[in-house]
């Protein structure tokens, strides 16, 4: 399965062939989730990764929040710009999919910087206390206002919130289904609130980024 993205497969190729390489503990990530995994698709790939990367390092960021971990590897590459004694907290619904994740958290060089927390996302972010410095959202789709409002809650001064799939493959344009509702009404919501500055960027399935006004 390949990643969703919104441009030409032939421009993805350029994006990514013209964007620094991945180390090779990532790309055999990367690979093993394409090969093995039934929802590939949900990987951030190298793009969107070495994006949150940036944000990561531009932010000088020490504590990070993920909801949504899959095989780890936007944690991974997020963790990679964070200093030795930061750390990222990335939130992952499935055990079987936690553990794969954990796997490679245990071959890499920056997996000791991440604590995988199993179970409900909703549930996780109670137990956690900010500030965080970014925080990426990348899971279940209708409780995206949801884990928006937690972030935000839990945001600090200068830190960002990132919120994946915001464009839906273009489902956003004419919703059918709770998810693609979910995610129009949540780039309505924040379009409208006055607690933030945005920019959509129509990278990958459209990334969001919000910060404090």
């Amino acid at each position: 399965m390949d990643i969703i993205t919104m441009v030409s497969p032939e421009i993805e190729k350029y994006a990514v062939d013209h964007t620094t390489p991945l180390p090779d503990h990532m790309e055999a990530l990367k690979q093993y989730t394409m090969d093995n995994m039934p929802s590939a698709g949900m990987l951030s790939g190298p793009i969107e990764g070495t994006l949150l990367q940036f944000l990561v390092w531009a932010t000088g960021a020490r504590r990070v929040l993920e909801i949504g971990c899959f095989t780890g590897f936007s944690a991974q590459m997020m963790a990679s710009a964070l200093p030795e004694d930061a750390t990222l907290t990335t939130c992952e619904i499935d055990s079987d999919v936690a553990a794969i994740a954990q796997s490679h958290l245990d071959r890499s060089p920056d997996g000791h910087k991440i604590d995988i927390r199993v179970g409900p996302a909703l549930e996780t972010l109670k137990s956690l206390e900010g500030p965080f410095d970014l925080v990426f959202i990348d899971a279940d789709k209708t409780s995206y206002a949801d884990y928006y409002e937690s972030a935000m809650g839990m945001l600090s001064d200068r830190g960002i919130i990132a919120i994946d799939n915001v464009l839906w493959s273009g489902r956003v344009l004419s919703p059918k289904d709770d998810s693609d509702r979910a995610i129009a009404a949540l780039n309505d919501r924040i379009s409208q609130d006055p607690r933030v500055r945005h920019v959509l960027l129509p990278i990958r399935d459209g990334v969001m980024l919000v910060h404090k006004a």
